[in-house]
């Protein structure tokens, strides 16, 4: 006769844990095929833009471990993400030493600063290309044209520029959408914009790409849904609202959902779960806040892209956001639960 042992223990009983490394890794999961598709669009440039702000942010972050006295954390994947996002943000023909600064600068002052993975109260990618922006302006919105015939076998002019030397201009430029729409009125063909048939930053043209990457975490149960369907509803209603008004002066609200960095930024940036709010309610405040902000930045403002700044202003409140929905502990009051 065999003796059974009958063990019994309080909840919650956790059967699969998913940790860390798993999430992060799986954002490089969904991240692949957009990236696999910037460089089918613009070429090796590109790809050499991408590994270069990868290896920079790996490697930044392993030896400011190593000058710190702790233990590589590049193993979590987080530095990978950080890095591919930064190249996926960056014009396919940037300058790489400018990419390996931002790499170094996103880690360094975006994430490792404030104690690193799970402290950084703004997206690393963006701080580092926001960073950029302030001290490249005239490389990191100079666009290199989408699907050129040598793209396979040719450098851009720019691509190999030395340090602190100005980027060598490449014999064909192209303007992104929103810049054409919002400097010469012109607007650009909805399925080109979804597609990925046009200029701009190596990972922002294909938008189909980036919301099958999108669901696939949300499948997944690794992204809060919320946040990206907060932003790019509250991008169509306030848009569709301009366009009701004059349909002239302000664009569709499908050519603001699908151009420039919206898609990118809504799906793979907003969620960033350490900057983002904690809370059901916070969530949908955050993602609103953050679409209010892409509008009136892109519409009113001096530049033609607002999404980077929108995320950045929005991290910043989401701690406020948390702290003024913070839920009720259940059994006390109103009252006790703000003090």
């Amino acid at each position: 006769m065999l003796n059974k042992t009958l063990n019994i223990s309080s909840s919650p009983h956790i059967v699969h844990g998913i940790g860390t490394n798993d999430i992060m890794r799986n954002v490089v999961y969904a991240l692949l095929p957009t990236s696999f598709f910037a460089v089918y669009a613009f070429g090796i440039s590109a790809l050499l833009v991408m590994s270069t702000t990868v290896i920079s942010s790996v490697l930044t972050e392993h030896y400011l471990c190593k000058f710190s006295s702790k233990k590589s954390t590049i193993s979590d994947w987080s530095a990978v993400i950080s890095g591919l996002l930064l190249g996926l943000t960056l014009p396919p023909n940037f300058p790489l030493w400018m990419a390996f600064c931002g790499g170094v600068l996103a880690i360094a002052l975006g994430k490792f600063i404030f104690g690193g993975l799970g402290y950084n109260v703004f997206n690393p990618a963006l701080v580092g290309r926001a960073i950029l922006q302030a001290a490249f302006p005239v490389a990191i919105t100079t666009w290199y044209p989408s699907f050129m015939p040598d793209r396979f076998t040719t450098f851009s002019n720019s691509t190999f520029t030395i340090p602190f030397m100005e980027p060598m201009a490449d014999g064909f430029t192209g303007a992104t959408p929103l810049s054409a729409f919002k400097f010469d009125g012109i607007t650009t063909n909805l399925v080109d914009l979804m597609v990925g048939f046009t200029s701009g930053s190596t990972g922002e043209t294909s938008s189909i790409l980036i919301l099958l990457g999108g669901i696939y975490l949300i499948i997944r149960k690794m992204m809060n849904w919320r946040i990206p369907v907060a932003v790019l509803g509250t991008v169509a209603i306030f848009t569709l609202i301009l366009y009701m008004v004059d349909n002239k002066a302000f664009p569709s609200p499908l050519f603001m959902l699908f151009s420039g960095g919206l898609m990118l930024g809504a799906v793979f940036m907003a969620t960033d779960m350490v900057a983002s709010p904690l809370t059901s309610k916070g969530v949908w405040v955050y993602g609103m806040l953050i679409g209010v902000l892409v509008v009136v930045i892109r519409i009113w403002g001096g530049l033609p892209e607002g999404v980077m700044y929108a995320i950045l202003l929005s991290n910043a409140v989401s701690p406020h956001i948390d702290k003024a929905l913070k839920l009720r502990v259940y059994g006390t009051s109103k009252k006790m639960s703000k003090s």
